[in-house]
């Protein structure tokens, strides 16, 4: 651990120490513990232990969970115990399972692998529980995840196949969903199809098939669109609806009118209300990607490929933004491969796979200057 980090640590902690104000005592550990956020096995500070002895008996429920948070971080058995109690009590509020489970995870906790199943069938904690299989690795979590699959809500959906992307092994059992139509080959994501190509190569595109290269002819497709979407076509278009179609393909990704995504950028402001602008940026999304969309592939010490555009970085960690999850924490010593790709999240050819009314309507929903009901 760096020295400057020990020394901001431990002062710190001789400042929550000498203060009885909770409020105070609650914000120094919560920057600690944003500050530390995707750590584990941090040397603790000096007289840490006293410290959350005490802080173990304070009234305020939410200093006991972050003392017990930072325990963790500092490789307390005891503290993981109690996590894991809190985990399996049904009594207890969803929101501190949930805080349980995503400790246990950053920790590692080599016993938690055999939790998760029973954890699925928990409401508040089933997404937790998927994703929580990309970072403790079991044999058989591809099967116990793909038996759910045709059952499973949409975003479940795709948390698991994001869940089943980031393994090669578990990837291999993906491909077999696909091939045997568990998973419909439309529910694969390009982002998630690009990933799957590299870490299988053939053995995916065999079963997906080629992944189509970035339109080479931008401007006839371009030209193409602008004659099917007139003037008149557009007076008759449904927003209300358009306004559906976007929460379907662009949604997950983007923000509009302060709801969606936060993948992509925020469409709110920008020029969309020009086709030619709107579509460019459709029909190429890669053509002119900003470094900060750029989509980053991650693969880890321990064999996770993690997809997604970068949210924070510094000489610790790496944050991602993905489809699902808007902060994915790695730790730099974690990182085994780093690429930074030139392609765009968002899919080619993404405008084709519309109808011709679910097409007029979204563009009719683009160009709105304020929100609109959405079509029942």
């Amino acid at each position: 651990m760096a020295l400057d980090e020990a020394a901001t640590l431990a002062l710190l902690v001789r400042t929550i120490r000498q203060t009885d104000q909770d409020t105070v005592r609650a914000a120094l550990m919560k920057g600690m513990l944003r500050g530390l956020e995707g750590r584990r096995n941090v040397q603790a500070p000096d007289d840490w232990s006293v410290l959350a002895e005490a802080l173990s008996r304070s009234d305020n429920a939410s200093i006991r969970e972050s003392a017990d948070r930072l325990s963790q971080i500092f490789g307390d058995a005891a503290a993981t115990e109690r996590a894991l109690a809190t985990l399996r009590d049904s009594s207890a509020p969803g929101a501190e399972r949930q805080a349980a489970l995503g400790s246990l995870v950053t920790q590692r906790y080599e016993g938690l692998a055999d939790e998760l199943e029973g954890l699925l069938e928990i409401e508040a904690l089933h997404l937790d529980a998927i994703r929580a299989y990309g970072i403790i690795a079991k044999q058989d979590a591809p099967n116990i995840l793909l038996a759910r699959y045709a059952d499973a809500a949409p975003q479940s959906q795709r948390a698991i196949i994001e869940t089943l992307a980031t393994r090669k092994a578990y990837a291999k059992a993906l491909v077999r969903g696909i091939k045997t139509n568990i998973v419909p080959r439309e529910h694969i994501p390009s982002y998630i199809a690009r990933s799957l190509r590299d870490v299988l190569g053939k053995e995916f595109t065999e079963v997906y098939g080629e992944i189509p290269e970035l339109q080479k002819n931008t401007r006839e497709m371009i030209d193409k669109y602008k004659r099917l979407i007139t003037d008149e076509v557009l007076a008759s278009a449904d927003a209300r609806r358009g306004r559906v179609v976007f929460q379907k393909t662009c949604g997950a990704c983007h923000l509009m009118y302060a709801a969606g995504g936060k993948v992509g950028p925020d469409l709110t402001g920008s020029n969309r209300a020009n086709l030619d602008y709107l579509l460019l940026n459709s029909v190429d999304p890669s053509g002119d990607v900003p470094e900060g969309y750029r989509t980053q592939l991650i693969q880890t010490v321990d064999g996770r490929v993690l997809t997604g555009v970068l949210a924070e970085e510094d000489n610790r960690r790496v944050v991602l933004k993905t489809v699902d999850q808007p902060r994915v924490v790695i730790a730099k010593e974690d990182i085994e491969a780093r690429k930074v790709s030139e392609k765009s999240m968002m899919p080619e050819g993404q405008l084709d796979q519309l109808s011709r009314k679910d097409l007029f309507d979204l563009v009719k929903y683009m160009q709105t200057k304020s929100q609109v009901e959405a079509a029942k």
